[in-house]
């Protein structure tokens, strides 16, 4: 099936799947939206400044923690769920993947949970893994661990393996949504692409994957937000007890 303007067979999906296109029914986002190009080259623009000190620090203020490495590791699992979830949704089910190039999409970075994306132009990838290997692990998330670890001293295994907690969990839900809608082709597209990204070497060993579920070897620290607590793929079968400075990953 040919990707459509709209990209509208991702809409049954939930948020964490749509993307929005400027060539959709919807219209184009304000002009001074920012590019993801933009933002992990930290050029500066007029209405955020920079964008990802920006949304580090709307995140930190929304979950009412001090501390920025955890905000910062919370906002890339955030963007890292929106694009896998994308990129995913589109292979399993139109067989293709629309060109994620970070020239191409523009980041609302003061929207809501989740990230507001808008992609300018529907140009067709094939939908295999290393199409979407090269599409979100290398166009994306490695530049925007660079300036991560860059501003924030987060380690990088810490954020690979939101990449794999972000890709596992964009997996299971549409696998979900798949065999509870009788589409059990797309489920089988959707086990078999992830089986195969999670051999990249930028993933193979951030956990274990075993069907839909997974087990991280590191852990994103959201157990230090107030009120928070481990995740259902954490590495920790509890929350473990530190300091404000101890770091995990």
């Amino acid at each position: 099936m040919d990707l459509d303007p709209d990209l509208a067979a991702l809409r049954p999906l939930g948020g964490f799947f749509v993307l929005r296109t400027t060539g959709g029914a919807e219209g184009a986002p304000a002009g001074s939206l920012p590019t993801l190009a933009e933002t992990y080259g930290a050029v500066r623009s007029d209405v955020y400044g920079d964008s990802i000190i920006f949304r580090v620090d709307t995140v930190a203020h929304r979950l009412r923690t001090p501390e920025l490495r955890v905000s910062a590791s919370i906002t890339q699992q955030g963007l890292a769920a929106r694009l896998w979830s994308a990129a995913l949704g589109c292979a399993a089910l139109y067989g293709r993947v629309p060109d994620l190039n970070p020239a191409a999409l523009r980041w609302d970075a003061g929207a809501a949970a989740p990230d507001d994306l808008w992609l300018t132009e529907v140009r067709p990838l094939p939908g295999y893994a290393d199409a979407l290997a090269a599409t979100v692990l290398e166009g994306h998330l490695e530049p925007l661990g660079v300036a991560l670890r860059a501003r924030y001293g987060i380690a990088a295994g810490l954020l690979r393996g939101n990449a794999g907690s972000a890709l596992a969990g964009a997996a299971r839900e549409l696998d979900r949504w798949a065999r509870a809608n009788g589409r059990t082709d797309v489920a089988h597209r959707a086990r078999a692409l992830t089986a195969e990204l999670f051999a990249h070497p930028l993933l193979r060993t951030t956990g274990t994957l075993t069907g839909t579920a997974f087990r991280r070897r590191s852990c994103c620290l959201y157990y230090r937000v107030p009120g928070g607590g481990i995740c259902g793929d954490c590495c920790f079968a509890r929350a473990p007890h530190s300091s404000p400075r101890a770091s995990s990953g």
